[in-house]
């Protein structure tokens, strides 16, 4: 007889690992306008410190893991470290100290997810796909479910136009269309839902939410509190850097809009 899986005897199988995470951005260059002569100086004085480097300790010593099938929302203040963190996890930014362990390839959907400009949709949908690492064949089959999902051609037939021609919630339903369309070890979405309108942000948690089922791991960036609510079963709470809180969603929530009176 076969013995049963580790998930079906109900351990729970780590994705993402961070342990003691720090991540420093090193901004170039000096500062310009009032004092920026006294400023430079300064820094070059300081012992140690690379000539008119700057450096910005984005992510604080964050530790976690996230796990098969979970939702994992990310909240926190603008500049908080929350896309930094991400990028990290993708392999994107190198740690400064501490380590992030990934079971599984993590894929990035961003705002600024790179597609191109001056090619019309339809070659951004084959692309992008041979990008994620599905065939010719796949991409072909899907393309169709991959532009009815977006909704961009529900006004016309924009899937043929330059994505220059776009709105930007255009572009941003798109790119998450084409991502949505395979299936992930780990997906990451930043601010990706902000801009599509309700009933594309109702199609995509339900992506979300089959994504988990098939033993995905989902992390969502948003400063929607109800799209976190929908979609995540535990959220991540950073500011300035620091994990403040992690636990489940309404726990987290709860402190978070208390925190920011809203």
């Amino acid at each position: 007889m076969a013995e049963p899986s580790t998930e079906q005897q109900g351990e729970r199988i780590p994705t993402v690992i961070a342990d003691e995470l720090h991540i420093v951005y090193r901004v170039h260059g000096a500062k310009t306008g009032k004092g920026s002569a006294t400023a430079a100086l300064s820094r070059i004085l300081k012992r140690g410190e690379e000539r008119g480097v700057r450096k910005v300790h984005a992510v604080k010593g964050v530790s976690f893991v996230a796990y098969r099938g979970e939702a994992v929302g990310l909240i926190g203040s603008n500049g908080s470290g929350k896309s930094t963190l991400l990028r990290a996890i993708a392999g994107l930014l190198p740690a400064e100290s501490g380590k992030v362990y990934t079971n599984g390839q993590p894929s990035l959907l961003g705002v600024n997810a790179a597609l191109m400009n001056d090619l019309t949709g339809e070659r951004n949908v084959i692309l992008g796909g041979l990008a994620m690492g599905m065939s010719r064949e796949q991409v072909r089959e899907r393309y169709q479910e991959i532009v009815d999902f977006s909704g961009i051609n529900e006004k016309g037939d924009f899937i043929t136009l330059p994505m220059r021609t776009y709105s930007s919630g255009m572009a941003a339903r798109l790119r998450f269309s084409i991502a949505a369309a395979k299936d992930h070890d780990v997906l990451m979405i930043d601010e990706a839902l902000a801009t599509g309108d309700r009933k594309f942000q109702k199609r995509s948690e339900e992506r979300i939410r089959e994504l988990r089922k098939k033993a995905g791991t989902v992390f969502l960036v948003s400063h929607n509190n109800n799209s976190i609510r929908d979609t995540c079963d535990r959220v991540l709470w950073l500011e300035r850097g620091e994990l403040r809180m992690d636990g489940p969603t309404d726990e987290v929530l709860k402190e978070y809009e208390k925190f920011t009176g809203k």
